[in-house]
């Protein structure tokens, strides 16, 4: 139940939004600051590519990455994808829609509790990354420094209590 005032997150396939909005967005140099695995800049064929992994996630587990849309905008993607034995979460918003992270977040993870195949969530974070009040919040714990595709990342788990 949404608290009156409070933004309307809603999740929708990646496929919904305009893909010159994702274009947009992930053009913005705030947003790659801490994304060391995007190398190269975005273009229309990297848009479609993009959403073309993306759409694969959902046909081959279940499960994949949404936009995400507050009040009916587009503010950014994220969600769950598969990586081994863990579903792990990652949230990529608009410079404007920062401040929705958490409570996206949340979201998601109600999402995550109600899936039984979810017993766990884990997080990769750039080790730019400063600010980590939320994964403490949420009662991630660090697990170490891992290593995916050449680059160093920190890794936290959240365990899935209610996971049937």
């Amino acid at each position: 139940m949404r608290r009156a005032g409070s933004p309307d997150i809603a999740f929708a396939r990646l496929t919904e939004v305009s893909r010159e909005e994702i274009l947009a967005h992930m053009q913005d140099p705030r947003v790659g600051e801490h994304m060391p695995l995007m190398t190269e800049p975005w273009d229309a064929r990297t848009v479609d590519g993009f959403i073309e992994a993306k759409e694969a996630c959902w046909q081959r587990d279940g499960l994949g990455h949404w936009a995400i849309l507050c009040d009916g905008r587009y503010v950014g993607w994220g969600g769950f994808q598969k990586e081994g034995e863990d579903w792990d979460f990652g949230l990529v918003l608009r410079p404007d829609a920062f401040g929705l992270g958490l409570g996206i977040a949340l979201k998601a993870l109600d999402f995550a509790r109600a899936d039984p195949r979810i017993s766990h969530v884990t997080f990769l974070l750039a080790p730019s990354r400063r600010s980590l009040s939320a994964l403490d919040r949420l009662g991630a714990r660090f697990l170490g420094e891992v290593e995916y595709e050449g680059t160093r990342f920190r890794k936290y788990r959240l365990d899935m209590p209610d996971a049937a």
